[in-house]
C-alpha cells in the first residue's frame, strides 16, 4: 500500500503543475487582451482634441482672417478713400486665400488662393505663420486620429498615451501661438494695404477687422492647452481602481461614468 501512493505522488504533482500552467496561460490572454475601457473623462478628452484639430484645420484653410472695408466691384484706393459706385461688399483675406468680387462676374464673390507657391504669400511674417500653424494643426490632427484608440490602447512603449499625446497637445499649442504672434506682423505687406488702406502696418490693421477664422485659431489654441492638461484626467480614470476591478472580473467591455 505505501508503495502504491509513493508511485501515484510524482503523477499528482504533474498534474498540479499542469493545471498552474493553464490557469497562468489564462491570466496571460486576460491582461494581453484588448480591454475597451471608455470613461466620461476619457471620452470628453478624446471628443475635445477631435473637435480642436477640426476647428484648427479649418481656420487654417479660410479666407476669412482679414476682413477689408467696404467697396464695390471697380473700386480703387485713391489718396482720399475708396471710390466706385454700385453695390458694395467686403473682401477678405487668409494667410493664402482670398475673396473678391469681379466686375465681369455676376455669380457673386470669387473665393481662391492668390498665392501660386509658397513663396508668393504676401509676407515672410505670413510664411513663418503658416509654417508654425501648420506643424501645430499636424500635431493635433496625429493626436485626433490616436484618441480614437485609446478606448483600447492605453499605453505604447510602455508609456501612458494619454501623456504622450497631451505632451504632443502642449507642443502644438507652442507652435500655434507663435503662428498667431508672428501673423499680425505681416500687415505692413503690399497685400494687405490692398485690402486694409495705406494705415495698414504691422500689430495694426488699418480699415480691416479681424474676421472669425483669426477668433476660432485663437479659441483653438486655449482648448490645446485645455486638452493637454485633461489628458492627465483622462489618464487617472482609465487607470482607477474601478477599471482593474473590472477587468479582473474578466469584462472586455467596461463603461464607468
Amino acid at each position: 500500500m505505501t508503495v502504491h501512493l509513493s508511485r501515484n505522488q510524482p503523477r499528482r504533482t504533474s498534474l498540479n503543475r499542469q493545471h498552474q500552467e493553464h490557469f497562468r496561460s489564462t491570466a496571460d490572454v486576460n491582461t494581453t487582451m484588448c480591454h475597451v475601457i471608455v470613461t466620461c473623462r476619457s471620452m470628453l478628452w478624446t471628443l475635445l482634441s477631435i473637435v480642436v484639430a477640426f476647428g484648427e484645420l479649418i481656420a487654417f484653410m479660410s479666407t476669412d482672417w482679414l476682413v477689408g472695408s467696404p467697396r464695390t466691384p471697380d473700386a480703387v484706393f485713391s489718396p482720399h478713400g475708396t471710390t466706385a459706385a454700385g453695390e458694395a461688399y467686403r473682401p477678405t483675406l487668409g494667410i493664402y486665400g482670398r475673396c473678391i468680387k469681379l466686375p465681369h462676374l455676376q455669380r457673386g464673390v470669387l473665393c481662391g488662393p492668390y498665392a501660386a507657391h509658397f513663396g508668393e504669400i504676401a509676407s515672410g511674417f505670413w510664411q513663418a505663420a503658416a509654417i508654425f500653424l501648420a506643424a501645430g494643426i499636424l500635431l493635433l490632427c496625429a493626436v485626433a486620429f490616436i484618441s480614437v484608440f485609446t478606448m483600447c490602447f492605453q499605453s505604447i512603449m510602455k508609456k501612458s498615451i494619454f501623456n504622450v499625446c497631451g505632451l504632443l497637445q502642449a507642443i502644438a499649442g507652442l507652435f500655434l501661438i507663435l503662428g498667431l504672434m508672428l501673423y499680425p506682423a505681416g500687415w505692413g505687406s503690399d497685400k494687405v494695404q490692398l485690402y486694409c488702406g495705406q494705415d495698414a502696418a504691422p500689430y495694426r490693421s488699418g480699415l480691416c477687422t479681424m474676421g472669425w477664422a483669426f477668433y476660432t485659431a485663437m479659441g483653438g489654441t486655449v482648448l490645446t492647452f485645455v486638452c493637454a492638461v485633461f489628458s492627465a484626467q483622462a489618464e487617472i480614470a482609465t487607470s482607477s481602481d474601478k477599471v482593474q476591478e473590472e477587468i479582473e472580473e474578466g469584462k472586455s467591455l467596461i463603461c464607468l461614468l
